[in-house]
């Protein structure tokens, strides 16, 4: 071990041997398996004996034996120590170590097509995603150059991180006060992610704290501030300024982007744009007949009032989907509510022990003082149950199920039923909270088992009507049946437009076509999810059929990139246009129909919005997670028109 004079990790100085004894009782066995080999090497490590088990929707593998475990832990205790006393300073590791760790860390050799992926999602290299300029730009054709990212949340400020190191002069329009997107905006009760937040980051953030195993919205927003703090983005950040429409000049090879804002309306300038509002981000509240009789209050979940106080309210809830099911349970629990909750089609629950629970704060000391204790974990969160992970939600050809399209779908509809009975007793609830889709047809919702949306609607003070809403009145709503349900205040948790890419702006690119005319027959599509012919120099992160396959903020980072790749062109090359060709758009989207048309999704059962009116699906993806990265790696620009 070679550590410098000055100590990068001073509060492991002071740790006792007790304090750090405790602290590695914390770590996961398996990561601290690949670990300890990426340091040291000790070949004792890749020789341990396994067993398989599972948690919530993952098969893993852990130590066979309580002996294994502490043989391990004690290797780990003592490498602490010896770092410590050796001043806990810079130290490396062997570069061609760390693919043999990650396979340490699962218990299986990672198929080849994933390795590079793999390694990647470590952030060991939080920069693996950035452009490497394949030449020395021109420095005036470099400083004329200029970008616009509509949207401050996950993918616009990556994008903003990505382009400032690369020397891209560019700005960020953002409609809210302050950044986080999606995050910023929904902090209704319960809000919280359904991925493990360590996944759920950028590469730059893999050593922020999170203090949960499945984030807060608070704990969220709180790592999209600071990366915006860390990065020095705000000064480059229009806030409270909100792009009203996108008009494409060919002749100048410029955007024309009319925004408004705190000064009024104005139309800036640029050679490209970035669109991350995402599809997500605009709530979808249904027309409901007599709505405006209502003499309540009333809201969707995604503009949650600050400061409202619902003690002693009637509350209704329309929607159950993930926010629904979240937030029911929070409510319940509320002082005097009478919460009436409106369901039209239950949705399949994942329980998940220690969803709701606070990470041990001993394993996040060892994030701070374990040399890359976080980029181990957040590996071993991402990796899931492998890089093929998707092809479970396969249908197979000729499977004979009234429920299921796959054995693995069966056998997770099981899972789920088994979960479903040992909450419910009564039949009816039962039924009522059995959906009638196959199982990963919609999203389902992940929860904890131990108090969940199961429990919450068998409370005295909540009400279950397992139906739709035929209209509303001054005193409340009528169900589908005719019943009458006076309340004080409706609550939508109906979702959002999430099929309605870039609205409500309105974008005009080539010869006057507009998204809306483009998009009107079938839906939204995007080549590789992020360009559109017709439309040059205008890229979408999280665009259509981006959904699914990887993590969001790693599909963002990788279109980041293959973006960046295309603006480099047009700047080394002095072009002023860069757009993809429509036969290459269309051949990319069949392939993109033809995948997704074999997925469980398709199920005429499922009605989300992961399916669409159109009879195909624009938000989902069918591939991989390593077939996204190999789609994205490098543009093919024999598939685009420069010029």
């Amino acid at each position: 071990m070679e550590a410098t004079v000055r100590p990068v990790r001073p509060e492991l100085l002071s740790a006792s041997d007790e304090m750090i004894e405790d602290a590695v009782g914390y770590a996961d066995p398996m990561a601290l398996r690949g670990l300890l080999y990426l340091l040291t090497g000790d070949t004792e490590l890749k020789t341990m004996e396994l067993r398989k088990f599972r948690v919530g929707r993952v098969e893993t593998v852990a130590p066979a034996s309580d002996e294994v475990i502490a043989m391990l832990r004690r290797k780990a205790v003592d490498f602490l120590k010896a770092y410590r006393d050796a001043g806990a300073g810079e130290i490396d590791y062997d570069r061609a170590r760390v693919v043999e760790s990650l396979d340490l860390v699962v218990g299986e050799r990672i198929m080849d097509a994933a390795r590079d992926l793999m390694v990647e999602e470590t952030a060991l290299d939080p920069l693996v995603r950035s452009l490497k300029w394949q030449a020395e730009p021109d420095p005036e054709r470099l400083d004329n150059f200029s970008v616009t990212i509509i949207g401050s949340g996950m993918g616009g400020l990556n994008a903003a991180i990505q382009l400032g190191r690369a020397g891209i002069n560019y700005q960020i329009i953002e409609k809210n006060d302050e950044v986080g997107g999606t995050w910023y905006e929904n902090h209704y009760p319960g809000a919280r992610v359904d991925t493990p937040s360590r996944g759920y980051t950028n590469l730059t953030a893999v050593n922020y704290p999170y203090p949960r195993q499945f984030g807060t919205n608070k704990e969220c927003q709180a790592v999209f501030e600071r990366t915006a703090d860390d990065f020095d983005l705000r000064k480059d950040i229009s806030f409270n300024t909100e792009v009203r429409s996108l008009t494409w000049d060919e002749a100048a090879g410029l955007w024309d982007i009319r925004v408004v804002g705190p000064d009024g309306e104005r139309t800036i300038r640029s050679n490209a744009v970035i669109s991350g509002v995402g599809f997500l981000s605009r709530p979808s509240i249904p027309d409901i007949a007599g709505m405006d009789q209502f003499e309540g209050q009333s809201w969707h979940t995604a503009r949650w009032p600050d400061g409202i106080d619902l003690r002693g309210k009637r509350v209704a809830v329309i929607g159950t989907g993930c926010t629904g099911y979240q937030m029911i349970p929070v409510l319940a629990q509320v002082e005097g509510i009478e919460l009436t909750v409106f369901q039209r089609t239950a949705q399949w629950l994942i329980p998940i022990p220690g969803y709701l629970s606070e990470s041990p704060r001993q394993l996040m000391w060892l994030d701070r003082n374990l040399p890359y204790h976080a980029n181990f974990l957040r590996f071993k969160t991402i990796y899931g149950s492998g890089p093929d992970f998707v092809k479970q939600f396969d249908i197979e050809p000729g499977f004979d199920d009234p429920y299921s399209v796959s054995e693995a779908g069966k056998a997770a509809r099981e899972r789920a039923i088994e979960f479903l009975k040992s909450k419910i007793s009564d039949p009816d609830l039962l039924a009522a909270m059995t959906p009638p889709h196959p199982m990963w047809s919609a999203r389902p919702v992940v929860c904890d088992p131990t108090y969940s949306v199961l429990d919450a609607i068998q409370e005295e003070n909540v009400t279950l009507v397992p139906q739709g809403i035929r209209s509303a009145n001054r005193n409340g709503l009528v169900a589908a049946d005719g019943s009458q349900h006076d309340v004080d205040v409706i609550i939508f948790a109906t979702g959002f437009r999430a099929h309605d890419f870039l609205w409500p702006m309105e974008v005009t690119g080539k010869d006057g076509m507009t998204l809306d005319k483009l998009w009107a027959q079938d839906g939204a599509r995007a080549y590789l999810g992020c360009m559109i012919p017709g439309f040059p120099n205008l890229w979408t992160l999280y665009g259509p059929n981006t959904n699914g396959g990887i993590g969001v903020p790693q599909y963002e980072e990788m279109t980041t990139l293959y973006l960046m790749q295309c603006m480099e062109k047009l700047i080394l090359e002095g072009k002023k246009a860069i757009e993809v060709k429509e036969d290459a758009y269309w051949r990319y989207n069949r392939i993109v129909d033809e995948g997704n048309a074999r997925k469980v999704w398709a199920d005429p059962r499922s009605h989300s919005y992961w399916w669409s009116r159109f009879g195909r699906s624009v938000s989902q993806t069918p591939f991989t997670g390593y077939e996204i990265r190999e789609h994205l790696l490098r543009p093919d620009f024999g598939d685009m028109d420069v010029r």
